[in-house]
C-alpha cells in the first residue's frame, strides 16, 4: 500500500484540498473570553505549516447565549468573533490550508450552574446522562430563535473568511431532537423520524439561505446511536440520505457512534484500548449508501491506517486530529519521505481526558502543542557555543532533554542505570491495554540514535562519573522511587512497581491507591486477568480521580467484569501478618469506621519521591547551585545562566527528580530548559 494516496488533491463544491489529510473539530480549551486568540490560532497554524489540507476548529462553538462554555469553547453568537476569524483565516490560508469552524448548541449537554447561570434547554425535560443538567423543554419560540442563531453564526464565519462551517448533531441539541429517549414531544418536532429531524433540517436550511453559495457546510453525524437510546443505523442513514438529497450539506463527517454517555465518550474517541481504525468498515458501508463526500476521524493514528481509510473507500478525507497534536508536521514529513520521523500518537487519550476534566488539551509527549507561542515544534540549532551536555536518566524527561540538546547541536551523553531506556513507561506499557505507551520510548530512542547521542547503559552514574566528563550542563533526570506508606507494618507492603514486575504466584491482593491515576487501576486489571482476587481501595470518593472520560469507563467496565472489589473513602491505616497472609486495616476517611482486608499481598501506589542524591552531590560543583529560575521556566524564556558568557558547570533537574508528576510535565521541564541551551 502506497502512502501517496494521501497526497492526492480533492475537490468539494469547487473548493480544492491539497491532500486528503485533515484535522477535525475539537475544543482544546484555548479560547480567551470566548474568542480564538493568538494561542488558539498558533495551535492550528502549526498544522497548516505542516502541510495539512484542512484544519477544522471550534468544537462545540456556541451559537446561542444560553449555552455555558463548560469546555471553554468559542462563542460564535456575537459579531465580536468576526475580526478574530479574519485574522485566523489569513494565517491559515497563507500556508495553503483550508479552515472551517464547527457551530453547535449543546442543549442539555451543559450546565445551568456555570457561566451566566441560565437554565439549559432541550426538546424535553430529560436529564443529561453525562453532564447531569436538567433542561427545560423548549417552546416553539425557542425553536424558531435557535434555528436562526445557527444561520447567523454561519454568516459570521463567512464574514470571517472561513471556508465553511460544520453542524454537530450527535448528543447536542439537534441530536437530542433525533433521540427517542430525549425527545418526548407531541408536536411537529416529536414522534416520527420526519418530525424529529425537522429541527435539524430547518437549521441547515437557514444556514443555506444566509451563507454565500461557495461556503461549505459539513454535517457531523453518527452512524448508529441506538446503544445510547438515540436513532439506530437505519434512522441515521435516512437522515443523512434525505438531507444530502435536498442539497442541505456538502460534507458528511461521521462518528462511529454517539457520545451521549461517558461510556460513549470512551468508545467514539477511543484511546489505545480500542483498535486502530475502529469504525472504518462501518463508515465505508454508510458512505456507499449515502453518496456524500465523507470525513472520519476515529483512532486513525498513523499514515498506514490513514492510507487504508482512503484506499478502502471508507472516506474521502481522513481525520488525523490527535495525531496532529502529537506531530503537526505529518504531511511535511510524508512529502519529505521521512515518515519514520513522525512523532506518533500512542492513543494515551491524555488530550481528551483533560478536556473532559475542564482543562486545556495537551499531548502526553509533545509539550509544545498548545504552547506554540512560547515553545517550538522544531528545535533550531544553537548559534552559541557548542556544549557538552550530560543527561542522567533514560526515562521520558531524560530522553527529551537529550533529544533537544542534540538538536541544538551539542555533544550529548546519556547515562542509564538499566539495560533499557524508558523508565516508568516500561512498567506502564507492560500492563493491561496501555502497551502502546512504549511508542513514546521507541520514538525518542530512534531520535537519539539518529542524532548521534552517546548512551551508556547499565551505568549507575555517581558524581565522579559525571565530573569526569567535564560537562558544561548536567541534567538530572533520575526520576523517583515509590513512596512507602507511613503506617505500622509499612515494611510488609509491596510497591506497585514490584507487583507489576514480579512473576511469583499468589491468589489475592489489596491495592491501595493514593495517586488516582492509571497505575493502580491498570495493575488491578492486570492482576485480575491473571486470575487473582483483587480489591482496590482509595481514600478518594471515586477510584481513579484524575482519569478522564476516555479512560475511566474502560477501567471500571473491565474491573467490574473481572469481579474486582472497589472500596472508596478509606485510607490505609496499618498492615500486619495474619498467618501466612497479610491483614490491612482501612480507616474511613470521614468517619470512625474501620474494616480489615486479608490478602496475600498489600500493594501500594502512592506516587514517587525524588531520586535526587546525585543532584545534591553535584550542587556544590555547579555555579547555579542547581537552581532552575522559576520565572524563566514559567515564561519559557532562557535560564539566565545559559547565555551569560560565564563558564562552569550548570546543573538542572527535571521530571520526577523534581516531584512526582506525569509524562507530560516531565518532558515539559526538559523542553523549557534545553530549548535555549
Amino acid at each position: 500500500m502506497s502512502l501517496d494516496v494521501l497526497l492526492k488533491p480533492f475537490e468539494v463544491k469547487g473548493i480544492g484540498f491539497r491532500n486528503r489529510i485533515v484535522s477535525t473539530s475539537h475544543a482544546p480549551g484555548f479560547a480567551e473570553s470566548g474568542m480564538p486568540g493568538e494561542r488558539y490560532q498558533r495551535y492550528h497554524e502549526e498544522k497548516a505549516k505542516g502541510g495539512i489540507a484542512l484544519t477544522m476548529f471550534g468544537g462545540s462553538s456556541i451559537v446561542s447565549p444560553e449555552v455555558s462554555a463548560i469546555y471553554n469553547q468559542i462563542d460564535v453568537s456575537t459579531d465580536a468573533v468576526i475580526p478574530h476569524f479574519q485574522v485566523f483565516s489569513k494565517r491559515i490560508h497563507s500556508h495553503g490550508a483550508k479552515l472551517m469552524c464547527q457551530i453547535s448548541h449543546m442543549g442539555r449537554r451543559t450546565s445551568g450552574e456555570d457561566g451566566d447561570w441560565i437554565a439549559p434547554i432541550a426538546p424535553s425535560s430529560v436529564r443529561d446522562p453525562a453532564h447531569h443538567a436538567v433542561p427545560r423543554a423548549m417552546e416553539i419560540e425557542d425553536i424558531d430563535r435557535v434555528v436562526q442563531t445557527y444561520g447567523d453564526a454561519a454568516v459570521r464565519c463567512a464574514e470571517g473568511r472561513l471556508d465553511g462551517v460544520e453542524v454537530f448533531v450527535p448528543s447536542h441539541l439537534p441530536g437530542q431532537f433525533l433521540a427517542p429517549n430525549a425527545n418526548f414531544r407531541t408536536d411537529d418536532y416529536g414522534g416520527s423520524l420526519e418530525n424529529r429531524m425537522r429541527f435539524l433540517k430547518r437549521i441547515l436550511q437557514d444556514i443555506r439561505s444566509k451563507a454565500p453559495s461557495g461556503f461549505l457546510l459539513s454535517l457531523r453525524l453518527a452512524i448508529d446511536e441506538s446503544r445510547e437510546g438515540g436513532p439506530d443505523r437505519a434512522e441515521c442513514l435516512t437522515v443523512a440520505k434525505s438531507l444530502y438529497a435536498e442539497g442541505l450539506y456538502d460534507l458528511l463527517n461521521l462518528n462511529g457512534i454517539a457520545a451521549s454517555t461517558t461510556w460513549g465518550i470512551s468508545k467514539v474517541i477511543g484511546g489505545m484500548s480500542v483498535p486502530l481504525g475502529t469504525y472504518l468498515a462501518d463508515v465505508a458501508a454508510f458512505r456507499a449508501e449515502v453518496g456524500a463526500p465523507v470525513i472520519h476521524a476515529g483512532r486513525v493514528a498513523d499514515l498506514s491506517t490513514a492510507a487504508h481509510a482512503i484506499e478502502s473507500g471508507a472516506v474521502d478525507l481522513v481525520g488525523m486530529t490527535r495525531a496532529h497534536m502529537a506531530d503537526p508536521h505529518i504531511v511535511q514529513k510524508l512529502l519529505a519521505r521521512t515518515p519514520e520521523h513522525i512523532r506518533p500518537c500512542v492513543g494515551a487519550a491524555y488530550c481528551i481526558d483533560r478536556i473532559y476534566a475542564g482543562r486545556a488539551a495537551f499531548c502526553l509527549h509533545n509539550p509544545a502543542t498548545g504552547r506554540e507561542s512560547a515553545l517550538p515544534q522544531k528545535i533550531a540549532p544553537s548559534d552559541g557555543p557548542k556544549r557538552k551536555v550530560a543527561v542522567v536518566g533514560g526515562g521520558p524527561s531524560g530522553l527529551e532533554a537529550a533529544r533537544v540538546a542534540a538538536l541544538r547541536g551539542h555533544d550529548v551523553v546519556l547515562f542509564e542505570a538499566a539495560a533499557k531506556l524508558g523508565g516508568q513507561l516500561l512498567i506502564a506499557s507492560a500492563l493491561s491495554w496501555r502497551r502502546d505507551l512504549i511508542g513514546i520510548v521507541d520514538w525518542l530512542s530512534s531520535e537519539l540514535e539518529r542524532l548521534g547521542v552517546a548512551i551508556r547503559y547499565n551505568t549507575y552514574a555517581e558524581s565522579e562519573t559525571i565530573l569526569a566528563e567535564d560537562p558544561d550542563v548536567v541534567i538530572i533526570a533520575t526520576g523517583g522511587i515509590p513512596r512507602s506508606p507511613d503506617v505500622p507494618g509499612a515494611e510488609l507492603a509491596t510497591s506497585s512497581w514490584d507487583a507489576a514486575s514480579q512473576s511469583e504466584a499468589y491468589e489475592s491482593a489489596l491495592i491501595y491507591d493514593l495517586d488516582g491515576g492509571h497505575a493502580a487501576v491498570s495493575l488491578a486489571q492486570h492482576l485480575a486477568a491473571q486470575g487473582r482476587s483483587v480489591t482496590v481501595a482509595t481514600n478518594d470518593r471515586v477510584l481513579g480521580r484524575s482519569l478522564g472520560g476516555s479512560s475511566y469507563p474502560v477501567y471500571l467496565g473491565a474491573l467490574a467484569e473481572a469481579g474486582v472489589r472497589i472500596i472508596t473513602d478509606h485510607r490505609l491505616a496499618g498492615i500486619a501478618r495474619a498467618g501466612n497472609m497479610l491483614k490491612a486495616t482501612l480507616a474511613h476517611e470521614y468517619g470512625n469506621a474501620t474494616q480489615e482486608i486479608v490478602a496475600d499481598r498489600v500493594i501500594t501506589e502512592l506516587g514517587t519521591e525524588p531520586a535526587d542524591q546525585l543532584f545534591h552531590e553535584l550542587k556544590v560543583h555547579a555555579r547555579n547551585r542547581g537552581v532552575t529560575d522559576v520565572n524563566a521556566l514559567k515564561a519559557s524564556t532562557p535560564q539566565p545562566w545559559l547565555n551569560d558568557g560565564e563558564t562552569g558547570l550548570l546543573l538542572f533537574r527535571v521530571g520526577d527528580a523534581v516531584a512526582s508528576r506525569d509524562v507530560h510535565a516531565a518532558m515539559l521541564d526538559s523542553l523549557r530548559i534545553l530549548k535555549d541551551a
